[in-house]
């Protein structure tokens, strides 16, 4: 199925800029998106699953997956690191060992795995190293902390079938870990775009990285 996927998502790249949290490239996963619902779960399928993703700024990551049909709940927060209970102030000085991330939580009966690692590989940039866009540390690094080995399995053969297909200029350079602890951050974090969505940083970062995603999964995308 990914026999097309080099000219699908060449074709597709678009290089934005934004200020901070910032994709570099984007590129369409609707084939994709279309292969995978054909592999649901093997007929063994949970009424709530897990997917915790660190894509950079989690403002901008919470937004997008909470668009999507099959997303119940996104909550933002840290994970990866060796501090206990950190706070925001903590994890921003980049010490801290964790990563901005979202505990996604999905309805594997209408969004599969499969299609959740399509929109995190769109939503932001995986090539670059512990940055995205003006956002640098290792707080903002590209993560995906794995649940099961199924997750874990799924991930390295995406990840590097991207590699392999050359979808990106550069090499995706998202780390795969274990999940191990996932510390809620601070209430003014959670459900962010919407409950601030006229202040700059929204207006101007998310907004259009939303636009953009909302149009990349228009299949996928929760009916109001």
């Amino acid at each position: 199925m990914f026999q097309t996927l080099k000219t699908n998502l060449l074709l597709s790249l678009i290089a934005i800029q934004f200020s901070a949290c910032a994709q570099n490239e984007n590129f369409s996963h609707t084939k994709i998106f279309k292969d995978m619902n054909k592999q649901q779960a093997n007929g063994k399928e949970h009424e709530v699953d897990t997917a915790t993703f660190g894509a950079g700024c989690f403002w901008c990551t919470e937004a997008q997956f909470q668009q999507l049909d099959g997303v119940l709940k996104v909550e933002s927060g840290y994970s990866g690191g060796h501090t206990v209970n950190p706070t925001y102030h903590d994890v921003c000085t980049g010490t801290t060992g964790h990563a901005e991330v979202c505990n996604i939580y999905y309805d594997p009966s209408k969004i599969s795995f499969d299609e959740l690692l399509a929109a995190f590989w769109t939503c932001h940039d995986p090539t670059t190293l512990n940055r995205q866009g003006n956002d640098a540390g290792t707080q903002y690094r590209s993560v995906i902390f794995y649940h099961t080995q199924e997750q874990k399995t799924k991930s390295e053969d995406y990840k590097n079938k991207l590699n392999k297909e050359h979808a990106f200029k550069d090499d995706v350079v998202t780390a795969i870990e274990p999940f191990t602890k996932f510390y809620i951050a601070e209430d003014y974090h959670q459900d962010y775009y919407n409950e601030h969505g006229s202040q700059p940083y929204c207006t101007f970062v998310i907004q259009p990285k939303l636009e953009k995603f909302k149009k990349v999964f228009k299949d996928k995308i929760k009916t109001k």
